[in-house]
């Protein structure tokens, strides 16, 4: 039995939510590992859209168990909204389906004001961030002084995080100009929060060892993606935490030896929301087809994604330092209709080719795009569920984003309903 981990292999936005419910039905437990409410996953289950953001995707089907890991940072009035929301849908979500790690850090009123103030700011780099305090919160984890989930069984331990944080938060907000949060208020509001919060709350940890030694299939989900990782991403336009797939293990509170298979997922083009390079970028009518095409719009902020060709040296680059094993690649249905299709084989800089994306922000910037052109295809590939059912154009298509990116795609997404799939390799048995 494989436990399988789910990661973006671009820059977010490829399509994790429906790998992630398509593949639930295969496993037992579905774990979100690292981010917060800044994701954005959206399903589609027989015509029903359902929109998620901090639960994991398999929530949506009543009989798994739905973990929220130590590495996620979670707004714990988001997390009630969220389950509210979902009731009005028909789903449940009780203690009984959704674990919440006791240690994951929470998400405070004071980190989305900071994360609002620095955006809005006039100076420093405007990263674009969700607006949510992902940012903020995971800067009090790594500097001792956030609080934890647990930490809301005992009003004591509330009063003393909360001082120390709001130490560092009120100088910080002083030298802004802005007023000092007030400790109150803020210390009233966790006591009002603690008791809907509390029942979640479990040693994941153990519970996920019980699970992987009774043989039951745990299927582990990233949020954002690869380029979007603290270390391994366009630094600094990238996400607060690490998203490759080694987290899995570090933010679920298991050890590396329970990741079986990594599967990358990617877009058959190439997408990003706010700020930082994008080599690819189209930034004219092919690239407003393809998100008009798409649905490019973000499921969290709503706002439209940056959009253009499909990336291999990227990708390539992101399957080396997550250690992916093979892609699920989806959207591809989008291209439909497109004579001529581009993908990026190589980076010109300062007159050399690279095979890579370059570490500094100021090369990253100043890269050009290689392109090797390949014929489109005039027919329809939406909703095809075998290889039979694919152009042969499409299908050439395919072929070359393997070897350009070196990894074989083990699943392929025709829509955005949850069985137009083609399987090629079964991630939990193969």
């Amino acid at each position: 039995m494989a436990n399988v981990v789910v990661v973006g292999a671009q820059w977010g936005d490829e399509g994790k939510g429906k790998i992630v419910d398509w593949l639930s039905e295969r496993a037992d437990v579905v774990v979100r590992f690292q981010g917060g409410h800044n994701a954005g996953h959206t399903l589609v289950v027989d015509g029903q859209v359902y929109k998620l953001s901090l639960l994991p995707s398999g929530v949506v089907r009543q009989s798994k168990l739905s973990v929220i890991g130590n590495g996620v940072v979670v707004d714990p009035w988001a997390l009630l909204d969220e389950i509210s929301r979902l009731a009005g849908q028909g789903v449940s979500v009780t203690p009984q389906n959704l674990r919440l790690s006791e240690n994951a850090t929470l998400i405070l009123p004071i980190h989305r004001e900071l994360d609002e103030i620095r955006e809005d700011s006039n100076s420093g780099t405007k990263i674009g961030t969700t607006r949510r305090g992902i940012g903020p919160a995971y800067e009090d984890k790594v500097g001792r002084r956030a609080l934890r989930v647990i930490d809301l069984s005992d009003p004591e331990v509330i009063e003393f995080r909360v001082d120390a944080m709001l130490a560092h938060h009120n100088a910080l907000r002083r030298g802004m100009g802005k007023a000092e949060f007030d400790r109150n208020v803020l210390i009233a509001s966790l006591l009002e929060v603690a008791p809907l919060i509390l029942p979640f709350a479990d040693t994941v940890w153990r519970t996920l060892g019980e699970a992987r030694r009774q043989g039951k299939r745990i299927l582990f989900e990233g949020a954002q993606g690869a380029m979007l990782d603290v270390d391994h991403g366009t630094y600094p336009f990238v996400t607060s935490s690490n998203t490759a797939a080694g987290q899995a293990a570090v933010g679920s509170g298991m050890g590396p030896g329970a990741l079986d298979y990594v599967l990358g997922i990617t877009k058959a083009y190439t997408t990003r929301v706010g700020g930082g390079p994008f080599p690819t970028e189209q930034d004219n009518e092919i690239g407003r087809g393809l998100g008009s095409r798409g649905k490019e719009f973000g499921t969290v902020t709503g706002r439209p994604r940056r959009c253009g060709w499909f990336d291999a040296v990227m990708v390539r680059q992101a399957l080396k330092t997550g250690g992916i094993h093979g892609i699920a690649l989806t959207k591809l249905d989008v291209l439909d209709g497109m004579g001529e299709l581009m993908v990026c084989v190589g980076y010109q800089l300062d007159g050399r080719v690279l095979d890579y994306l370059p570490g500094t922000q100021g090369a990253q910037a100043r890269v050009e795009p290689v392109y090797e052109t390949m014929q489109g295809w005039s027919e329809r590939t939406v909703g095809a569920r075998s290889w039979a059912q694919l152009p042969a154009t499409a299908v050439k298509y395919i072929r070359r984003i393997e070897e350009l990116i070196e990894a074989p795609v083990a699943m392929l997404s025709t829509s955005p309903e949850r069985e137009d799939v083609i399987l090629v390799h079964d991630p939990f048995t193969d």
